[in-house]
């Protein structure tokens, strides 16, 4: 294993001199690469991604509160949105994790929907390693830098909201009408359905969806809509 690598990493890009490197080696470990350096690799990232989570979600939490009076919905709301799956997933791309990575053969070739939750488990773990490193501070100083720091990017958005109610602002906003749903298809046996919904304003079609069930159908083809009035 070339630990320089990671040397590196936490001195360039973290901006953190790391007392015990092998923490950050271990936040990029994934359960699949064990399996395959049985010999050479002994601990996985799981228990780092535990750790990190509750860290996370505590230093976004206080950041709402002290910086923001809006109510517990609203808050809850936002927290979310920066906690998700997709806008860790994204600062762990911006931070360059991706070449870092230890997996397996097999979760190399694996979707890009699979990467992207890799991804944001790892960001979670690193958070987990930087904590034990580092402390709370240090923890918290990583957080706002390549987190905190979109947030004002998910309030101008308005993607804090869900699809369906961020879709019927704007559709009521610019249009004047209230967004309708249809079931446009329905497809396999019952216990396995696909349904493929559209989504109407002023009796046009502006977005389609499919998933198992009619909600997520409709959510699919409100963010389809969506990306119409955003472009």
């Amino acid at each position: 294993m070339d630990i320089s690598k990671y040397q590196a990493f936490a001195k360039d890009i973290l901006k953190i001199d790391f007392n015990d490197i092998n923490l950050l080696v271990t936040a990029f470990t994934h359960r699949s690469y064990i399996n395959e350096h049985k010999k050479t690799a002994k601990e996985h990232n799981e228990r780092l991604e535990f750790l990190g989570d509750a860290v996370l979600e505590l230093v976004v939490t206080e950041y709402l509160y002290v910086n923001y009076d809006d109510p517990e919905g609203t808050l809850t709301n936002w927290r979310s949105s920066l906690v998700k799956t997709e806008s860790i997933s994204e600062a762990a791309n911006r931070l360059g994790f991706e070449v870092l990575l230890r997996l397996s053969r097999g979760e190399k070739r694996g979707s890009n929907r699979a990467r992207a939750q890799i991804l944001a488990n790892t960001y979670e773990a690193v958070v987990g390693a930087i904590y034990l490193d580092q402390g709370y501070e240090g923890a918290k100083q990583f957080i706002s830098d390549s987190l905190l720091v979109t947030f004002q990017d998910i309030l101008d958005s308005g993607s804090w909201m869900d699809p369906k109610s961020h879709l019927q602002e704007l559709a009521q906003s610019h249009d004047g009408h209230t967004p309708s749903y249809k079931v446009l298809e329905e497809v396999g046996p019952d216990h396995d359905k696909t349904f493929t919904v559209g989504v109407y304003v002023d009796g046009q079609l502006i977005g389609k969806g499919s998933g198992p069930s009619k909600q997520a159908g409709q959510v699919e083809a409100a963010e389809v809509a969506l990306k119409r009035y955003q472009s």
